[in-house]
């Protein structure tokens, strides 16, 4: 490989590296252009040419972090997670382009990327929807730095948003036959009762079927989860993680519900004419059978608390008040973490630690061993 100088103009060089195509074998022409003294155009190209046989050179381009973060939504992302994340993924990335999208990737530093975090933050985003942008941004550099595109990863060279931590929303024991005596006549009665029995996300009490159900050994199959997207709809998906598949116990109201549940929905059947459903059918439906959309359910349930004083209260809210009700019980924290289908214990304490107990009796068997009167 071999390398020289060209003086353009005083104090501007063209630097020219010939170099060979490895697919096929012609020689080509790199060119850079360098601002200085001869002397150091001169160590500017032994640094290229250093740098090419080393394999850590990176072809100069003019590609906008636009045009490449369009391509790596439409080309790559896909591979890795679903359509839902897609749409998430295009509408936190939109907020980046807006600040940064005609700046060439290569030039981008971490200065760049927090004046778009403040720009989103001044648009009234969220810290955590910020916090989200920049774990977006992490994918997008770190992909463009597999692919040998950029030298260097902007998003490595600043701090995480800051995310102001805030306590899960949980209903109060007072509130929950409150809750309850709202929904009873309505379609939402039982999925409130199983989502407050079982901590089940909205999307997977959407996919629970009946061959999941276990009424006779008080026992609940989570299998799937049913996700909602703009384009594509609805579909089933598997869970994120091995401990998202999950058998979670039942308590016995739990349980008499969804047996009356299941009688009213043989009945509804009966009456439209459609028969006995499969073994595998879906256990919140429709009246016709057709599967709940998940934002139906959400609109819904909104609507119904906003007529009880409780417009604060969400779906989501029931999975947290699940979880409370265990920790307050006493119940430990890897339990929980299962029956929530949490990757890991430490997702669970890190939502939950405000509601696990203090009072363990440590400081009391310390000061036991301190005075001598515990021996191990």
């Amino acid at each position: 490989m071999r390398g020289h100088i060209r003086e353009r103009s005083p104090g501007h060089w063209a630097i020219v590296i010939d170099v060979r195509d490895p697919q096929t074998g012609k020689r080509k022409r790199r060119w850079h252009s360098f601002a200085g003294t001869k002397r150091e155009a001169q160590k500017e190209c032994a640094r290229l040419i250093a740098e090419i046989d080393s394999g850590g050179y990176v072809e100069p381009s003019k590609q906008t972090f636009g045009q490449y973060f369009e391509q790596w939504l439409r080309d790559w992302a896909p591979i890795k997670v679903g359509p839902r994340s897609i749409e998430s993924y295009g509408h936190w990335g939109q907020h980046l382009v807006d600040t940064l999208g005609a700046m060439p990737i290569q030039r981008m530093r971490g200065s760049d990327l927090n004046r778009a975090y403040r720009e989103a933050a001044g648009k009234g985003l969220s810290d955590r929807t910020v916090r989200h942008i920049h774990g977006l941004a992490r994918r997008i550099f770190g992909h463009a730095m597999r692919q040998g595109e950029i030298k260097r990863d902007p998003s490595k060279e600043i701090d995480p948003p800051k995310v102001t931590a805030k306590e899960a929303a949980v209903l109060r024991a007072e509130d929950v036959p409150v809750v309850l005596d709202v929904l009873r006549s309505t379609a939402l009665y039982t999925i409130a009762v199983v989502a407050l029995g079982t901590g089940m996300r909205r999307g997977e009490l959407c996919a629970l079927r009946w061959d999941a159900v276990g009424l006779k050994g008080g026992t609940l199959d989570v299998r799937q989860s049913l996700e909602q997207t703009r384009r594509g709809g609805l579909r089933l998906k598997e869970p994120k993680t091995k401990h998202g598949r999950r058998r979670i116990s039942l308590p016995p109201s739990v349980i008499t519900c969804l047996q009356e549940h299941r009688l009213r929905q043989l009945e509804q059947r009966m009456v439209l004419g459609l028969g006995k459903p499969a073994a595998n059918a879906l256990v919140f439906t429709t009246p016709d059978g057709q599967a709940l959309a998940p934002d139906r359910v959400t609109n819904a349930f909104t609507r119904a608390m906003a007529d009880t004083g409780l417009s604060q209260v969400g779906l989501h809210t029931l999975r947290h008040t699940h979880a409370s009700m265990l920790l307050k019980a006493g119940e430990d924290i890897v339990t929980v973490s299962r029956r929530l289908g949490h990757a890991s214990p430490t997702i669970t304490l890190s939502v939950y630690a405000h509601l696990v107990s203090t009072n363990d009796g440590a400081a009391a068997a310390i000061e036991a061993v301190l005075r001598g009167e515990t021996k191990w």
